[in-house]
């Protein structure tokens, strides 16, 4: 009992998680069905992907905002240059451009120390612009049922995309929590000063974390694309939003320093659950988007007050 009391203080998004399930159990009698489960674990796989990377960025101190960009460019490529390189080749080159993303993101908040959500909102409007460029504005579609098919595999009766998203947040979480670069993860974006004193790379530490989350963001995207057999340009737009909102409200801290996967995963969840439930009982969509903003400004306020509330702590 006290073990789960203690799990409750640390993690509370899991108590929103658990209300807003029972909530909608009671309220839809479709909400416990099977089929519908397995579309909140998709809906929640392809925002999550990203919320992994992200995590890692946001309790570094720092941010992403080229993440949806990110997701059409990978898509884009993954999709429109299977007929030239076939499948594993455009895959792949999706990837490279995640990584190349993330890497450019990485290097010039690195070299120049211009914030990076700066940098990050110059590659989001830059990046969208090449996939408009890139796709003259159409949309792309997989020739190759194989493509398509990956996307709606199942594997022991679970969807493949979520088996893939439950493998990567298991190794995101030991690599935060057990790793040296997990334990730096925390140092940088606790007090990044003190992390130069202690020998840590600073820079090079945070260029990995932004090729991270551009990785990630390019697989989501490439995932996705397998689900619709199809690119769009507009594909991801407003997904760094989500994912933002995912991350925070799991508990991580925009100031860094604080954050954990198994925090991001109940953010993800949390907004996959409201998006269906609410799907579910015929509300408009716009009003998820009044309620997730109301939740984030409640989350960001009362973690300013904990916040001030330690510094006051610290000065005593």
């Amino acid at each position: 009992m006290d073990s789960i009391l203690s799990f409750a203080k640390k993690q509370p998004i899991w108590i929103f998680v658990l209300a807003i399930t029972i909530f909608f159990s009671f309220s839809s009698p479709f909400f416990f069905d099977l089929n519908n489960f397995s579309n909140i674990l998709i809906q929640a796989s392809t925002i999550g992907v990203i919320a992994l990377g992200m995590t890692y960025v946001m309790i570094n101190g720092n941010i992403d905002l080229s993440v949806g960009a990110t997701v059409a460019l990978a898509a884009s490529l993954a999709v429109g240059l299977q007929p030239a390189l076939g499948i594993a080749g455009a895959v792949c080159v999706g990837l490279l451009s995640g990584i190349a993303v993330g890497a450019l993101n990485g290097i010039i908040a690195w070299k120049t120390g211009v914030d990076a959500f700066i940098v990050t909102l110059g590659a989001m409007i830059g990046v969208r612009g090449l996939v408009f460029i890139y796709t003259e504005e159409q949309s792309f579609y997989a020739f190759d049922f194989a493509y398509s098919d990956f996307g709606s595999s199942e594997l022991f009766a679970i969807p493949v995309l979520v088996l893939i998203f439950i493998a990567l947040t298991i190794l995101a979480h030991v690599i935060l929590k057990y790793s040296v670069h997990g334990r730096n993860v925390f140092a940088v974006g606790g007090n990044r000063a003190a992390a130069k004193e202690a020998g840590i790379r600073v820079g090079p530490h945070m260029l990995l974390n932004f090729i991270l989350v551009g990785f990630l963001a390019a697989l989501s995207g490439i995932l996705l694309s397998t689900q619709m057999g199809a690119s769009t340009p507009n594909l991801g737009r407003n997904y760094e939003l989500w994912t933002i909102t995912a991350v925070v409200l799991g508990g991580t801290r925009l100031t860094g320093g604080f954050g954990s996967i198994i925090g991001t995963l109940g953010g993800v969840l949390a907004i996959a659950i409201l998006r269906n439930g609410m799907n579910l009982l015929q509300v408009p969509s716009f009003f998820v988007l009044i309620i997730m903003g109301s939740i984030l400004i409640i989350v960001l306020f009362i973690d300013k007050r904990f916040s001030e509330q330690q510094g006051q702590g610290v000065e005593t």
